[in-house]
């Protein structure tokens, strides 16, 4: 499995990246917010791309994101039935990865079916799957890396469970939660006392 790649950048197209890496030509098809960050690179310069490769029985395709978090979403979405690699890669590229979160979350599928290619059915489907494994990380747009504590994210979504049992919905949840941690809580019942205040 490929699931990194950094190269000088050859070649820019809509449709694909080709990047080399030591010698070796990958073409890799982008996200929009991958293909962004490469188009700010000058040819011949290095970039880099966190990448998912899918083997089919016609073909074998390399897929690149800007980041974890965005290869991870990506994933989640080709779990869906009837949505495939190309399709998710649609997605990701009509909408940040944490507004597709938040779509998701608020099963939105009117805002989902916008998407080309994506129809409403497809959409609805999308949301039935994964409505409750958006992760707080997901919706808040963070990169769940190594660096920030395992502990950590279990009490922020403690707390969010904990004010969703109260009432509120996971999205108001969610930013009140980081408002909190922003103002300095650090356990679950100081961040719910003060998530509650700014409510």
């Amino acid at each position: 499995m490929i699931g990194y790649l950094r190269g000088k950048v050859k070649y820019l197209d809509p449709d694909y990246v080709l990047l080399d890496v030591n010698g070796v030509g990958y073409e890799v098809i982008c996200s929009g917010a991958a293909f962004s960050r490469l188009a700010g690179v000058q040819a011949g310069e290095e970039g880099e791309l966190y990448t998912y490769l899918k083997v089919g029985e016609d073909e074998i395709t390399l897929f690149g994101f800007a980041d974890v978090r965005e290869r991870k979403l990506f994933l989640k979405l080709t779990s869906v039935q009837g949505v495939g690699a190309k399709m998710a890669i649609a997605i990701l590229s009509s909408m940040k990865p944490a507004e597709v979160s938040e779509t998701i979350a608020l099963a939105d599928s009117k805002r989902l079916s916008a998407v080309k290619g994506v129809g409403k059915k497809t959409a609805e489907r999308i949301i039935l799957e994964l409505h409750g494994k958006i992760s707080a990380d997901e919706l808040l747009g963070r990169e769940n890396t190594e660096g920030r504590a395992s502990v950590s994210k279990e009490t922020d979504e403690e707390a969010v469970s904990a004010l969703m049992g109260l009432g509120f919905s996971k999205q108001e949840s969610v930013r009140a939660v980081e408002r909190a941690r922003t103002s300095g809580a650090k356990s679950v019942e100081e961040i719910i006392a003060l998530a509650l205040r700014g409510m």
